[in-house]
């Protein structure tokens, strides 16, 4: 019975992960087939590296991608610090209390709608970045839309680090403390190397939100069509240029260029993906 029950489980993993696959690649196709007239045409390189004006017959995306890869990367260097130290003053405060007081807070925030975030970042954020910096423009441009993005993706990051620092045998750290080493360096030298598998997932996990995420940077970044010279420019994002340009005539260049948008997301999420998975796999076999 209990050999039954396991081969059926199985069964049931393996046809979901079959499904997941077939609904992967199913995504990848319903992007590549109306993209086609792109790779027909021999234009899909000059789409990626060209400018957006329309106007004048040019429909390349690299202002989106700049700013796409400005938004994301300020963002993910303001969020991982911040969720390391926010994970480890909950693995490490005595009070257990405290500790669980400021894991729900943690919680709650993930439950947030992204809508809320935006409203937050237009009527409180984007006034005081105007009002604080000389240059600070319209408040509407990278810094705002990454300063928001991080609290967007901070929640994610922090409870992932703090599942991974809990899965580190108990037996590890009193072996340091054992030995006359403090909790600082128990957690230096044997919580961090212990967790860095989920601490890398956490990582790759929230970049994938803030590289996905739409009304955030629709709401706050300012949509302007340029490559960005520093903190305070206006930029627009790839996911907010497919939300603006999705009501375009399906059969323009217009429309399929924002296709070049969704593969070039699709592709660098692939990436990411596959890139962790073999990290993570040699990490395995080095252990």
């Amino acid at each position: 019975m209990r050999r039954t029950t396991e081969q059926i489980i199985e069964k049931i993993c393996f046809f979901s992960a079959l499904i997941s696959g077939f609904i992967t690649c199913s995504i990848f196709l319903f992007l590549l087939i109306p993209g086609l007239p792109l790779f027909r045409g021999g234009h899909f390189f000059s789409i990626l590296t060209g400018p957006w004006e329309p106007g004048l017959g040019q429909f390349g995306i690299y202002p989106m991608i700049s700013g796409t890869l400005a938004v994301t990367m300020l963002t993910m260097l303001f969020a991982f610090p911040l969720s390391l130290g926010c994970a480890t003053l909950i693995s490490m405060e005595g009070n257990f209390r405290l500790s669980r007081l400021l894991r729900k807070i943690v919680e709650m925030m993930t439950g947030v709608p992204t809508v809320i975030y935006g409203f937050v970042g237009i009527f409180l954020l984007v006034p005081l970045v105007r009002n604080f910096f000389v240059n600070g423009g319209s408040g509407m441009c990278i810094l705002s839309a990454a300063l928001m993005l991080t609290l967007l993706a901070s929640p994610t990051m922090i409870l992932l680090f703090c599942d991974s620092f809990s899965r580190v045998p108990h037996s590890y750290g009193d072996a340091v403390l054992a030995v006359g080493g403090t909790e600082v360096q128990k957690f230096l030298y044997v919580t961090l190397p212990c967790s860095w598998p989920g601490i890398l997932m956490g990582f790759t996990l929230a970049l994938g939100r803030v590289l996905g995420d739409t009304l955030v940077a629709l709401m706050i970044a300012g949509n302007a069509v340029q490559v960005p010279g520093s903190l305070f420019d206006s930029v627009r994002t790839l996911t907010s240029h497919i939300a603006l340009v999705f009501a375009a005539d399906y059969n323009s260049p217009e429309f399929q260029a924002i296709f070049a948008c969704a593969i070039f997301l699709y592709f660098f999420s692939t990436l990411l993906a596959v890139s962790v998975r073999l990290i993570h796999s040699r990490w395995r076999i080095n252990t």
